[in-house]
């Protein structure tokens, strides 16, 4: 999949769906096949564009999964999906190769990885080998172990932004091209309650790098020590305001929990900017 054919005009929602116990949001909500095909297409039908499958949590302190457990819950969901819905785009949600190639052969078409292709020195291969698989890299300061343990940065927005120029000419080295390439700042992922509001203020910054940008906020944690600690299932409200203020700054995938309401805000915010004077 190129991602020329795949980006459009229209901001693209990916819906997230985690097979997993210990997610910090929806763990154990699909830990069954037919639960999480399910929950698939509601998502497809309320305007997920893309469905990004994981099988590790990867909130602060979470368990390491071991990458044989993490396929044997994340393989049998992406071929129940594609069985029933041929025209799904899949994303894997992992910092594995194994976990990378497996899902890939079984119809992920996107790569999509926290550690940016860091994590597992034979994940740049399985990217290479997959040439036609998009490539979404993402800020991490640290390991989901520690990454919260004082996170510091003198310029978050700049450190940001020479991570990905050097995670960039890391891929051209490896034989895969730029216009592959998708970059997340990671809100939330060694960063501090105002590193993440500085990168959603600056978020347009990150254009500058000349691919498209994924922005992930959904029900995280800055919302709570915003609003009075609200619980995960409480967060709606902030994840939508980030979720549009990110739109208009120049965001063109939103990774969210809430599809349905992402939607649907996303069409008042574009109907009011395409609006005549």
């Amino acid at each position: 999949m190129r991602l020329k054919d795949l980006l459009t005009d229209t901001l693209i929602i990916m819906g997230i769906l985690n097979i997993t116990p210990d997610s910090f949001s929806d763990g154990g909500e699909y830990n069954s096949v037919d639960r999480a095909v399910q929950r698939a297409g509601e998502f497809i039908k309320q305007g997920a564009l893309i469905l990004d499958i994981g099988g590790e949590s990867t909130r602060p302190y979470a368990d390491i999964v071991l990458p044989e457990d993490e396929i044997s819950r994340v393989v049998p969901v992406i071929e129940g999906i594609i069985k029933r819905y041929p025209y799904a785009v899949i994303s894997i949600d992992t910092r594995n190769a194994v976990t990378m190639k497996a899902a890939l052969e079984v119809g992920a078409r996107i790569i999509n990885d926290v550690s940016a292709l860091q994590h597992d020195p034979q994940s740049i291969k399985v990217a290479a080998e997959y040439n036609d698989a998009p490539v979404c890299l993402m800020h991490m300061k640290g390991t989901p172990q520690d990454m919260q343990d004082k996170p510091e940065y003198v310029n978050i927005i700049e450190e940001i932004m020479d991570f990905f120029r050097e995670r960039i000419e890391f891929c051209a080295d490896h034989r895969i091209r730029k216009e592959r390439l998708i970059l997340d700042p990671g809100i939330g992922f060694g960063k501090t309650l105002q590193h993440n509001l500085q990168i959603i203020k600056h978020f347009d910054q990150f254009k500058e790098l000349g691919c498209p940008l994924l922005f992930g906020a959904s029900r995280k944690s800055f919302i709570a020590k915003l609003c009075d600690e609200a619980q995960t299932n409480e967060r709606l409200g902030g994840s939508l305001a980030a979720a549009i203020y990110a739109a208009g700054q120049g965001a063109d995938i939103l990774r969210v929990h809430d599809v349905q309401e992402t939607a649907q805000a996303l069409k008042i915010f574009s109907s009011i900017q395409s609006s005549e004077a």
